[in-house]
């Protein structure tokens, strides 16, 4: 399949060809010129459509020697030379546009902004960002500007930059950037925790918040704060919050808030978000969780039929060793009921762990294919030897 890139390249190609071929076909001599022409134009863009890069440059080369109006040519090479690494050569081809006499104000445009990229791609961050922002200051292709702006900004870590620009984007385009503009309110509020200033850390998650209401990382962040500010009820409404909002962040979440529970002496709390953890999270963790609190409340044979019933519907290595080591701390258990629950537990590890896995794209699979029905390749999919149960 084509990389996007491509895209970029082969559509203004085409276009400078439909172009070409359109001014070209209204004169009535030089029909044999157009067609060399025309002709070489297709050839290079079968380069492009194979990957072959460098035949494809020597193509563009020789139509933008034979017509050194065509600018659709000057862009495609440039872009080529970029994406090849050649900047020094993007950039020159680029510069020389921009100092074409006769340039309409969209060309002239065009060519800033693929300059800009092409400082980007050098590292020449600076230079980048002048010419970007004089583009906006004159509204000349704001939406692009800004865009590059905004990663121009997080490369060089200045956040507050880059939630204004982003703020300008969203405002000059429409399309939302809260959950980008809570990420860069969640870096601004871990520099001042960093830094001891938890009242304006608490600033910058509030508006994190506002920015993206389902922002896991600001109520994480918040956790951390709160813990260090020594407020475990603040903290244990944070991480849960925090688990609630992305289900699968719930490993980061759970070690501290247990903590704060242990601190803050709430167990009808812990044991009733904990039960509702359980039910929905695939993972072993809260059950885990949930059966040293029962251990601890109503003795280890309570906490071993809990864990084993657990066990019976979601099979998990770390749950059977914790099984285990309720099993030689409870003296109600008989040894044969427990090997027999062991059994079933290895049982459907054996059967739901993929025996084989492709070394391309990680698919796995519990039959062998010669072609990965994931990414397609061939003899890429290998038996995969199972440490932990083998």
């Amino acid at each position: 399949m084509m990389s996007p890139w491509w895209l970029l390249v082969l559509v203004p190609a085409v276009g400078a060809a439909g172009w070409f071929l359109g001014r070209r076909g209204g004169e009535r001599r030089g029909g044999a010129r157009v067609s060399r022409l025309s002709a070489t134009y297709f050839r290079g863009l079968n380069y492009l459509l194979n990957e072959q890069q460098d035949k494809a440059i020597e193509v563009f080369l020789q139509i933008a020697e034979r017509d050194k109006e065509t600018l659709e040519t000057q862009f495609t090479l440039g872009t080529l030379f970029r994406r090849r690494g050649e900047v020094d050569r993007a950039i020159r081809l680029h510069q020389s546009v921009i100092s074409r006499p006769g340039l309409s104000d969209e060309q002239k445009t065009r060519a800033i902004l693929a300059l800009g990229e092409d400082y980007m791609r050098a590292g020449l961050l600076d230079r980048a960002e002048t010419l970007f922002a004089d583009l906006v200051k004159m509204g000349a292709a704001a939406p692009q500007a800004l865009r590059h702006l905004m990663s121009i900004y997080q490369a060089e870590r200045d956040w507050q930059q880059a939630i204004d620009h982003a703020r300008r984007y969203e405002a000059a385009t429409g399309e939302p950037m809260g959950r980008l503009i809570a990420q860069f309110e969640c870096e601004l509020a871990e520099r001042a925790r960093i830094k001891g200033d938890l009242g304006l850390a608490r600033e910058h998650l509030g508006r994190a918040s506002s920015a993206d209401t389902n922002s896991v990382r600001a109520s994480l962040l918040e956790g951390q704060i709160e813990l260090a500010d020594g407020n475990d009820a603040g903290a244990i409404r944070a991480y849960e919050r925090a688990a609630r909002q992305d289900i699968e962040f719930l490993p980061e979440a759970l070690p501290p808030l247990l903590a704060a529970y242990d601190r803050t002496d709430d167990p009808a709390r812990a044991r009733g978000f904990l039960l509702e953890m359980v039910e929905r999270y695939a993972g072993v963790s809260p059950a885990l969780a949930l059966a040293r609190r029962i251990e601890a409340e109503e003795g280890a044979t309570a906490a071993l039929g809990f864990l084993r019933e657990h066990l019976r519907q979601r099979p998990s290595i770390r749950g059977e060793a914790a099984l285990i080591d309720l099993a030689l701390r409870s003296e109600s258990e008989e040894p044969r009921g427990l090997l027999a629950t062991l059994q079933q537990i290895n049982e459907q590890l054996i059967v739901r762990s993929p025996g084989y896995r492709c070394q391309g794209c990680g698919f796995g699979a519990r039959a062998h294919h010669w072609q990965c029905p994931s990414c397609k390749q061939w003899a890429t999919i290998k038996p995969l030897p199972h440490v932990a149960i083998e």
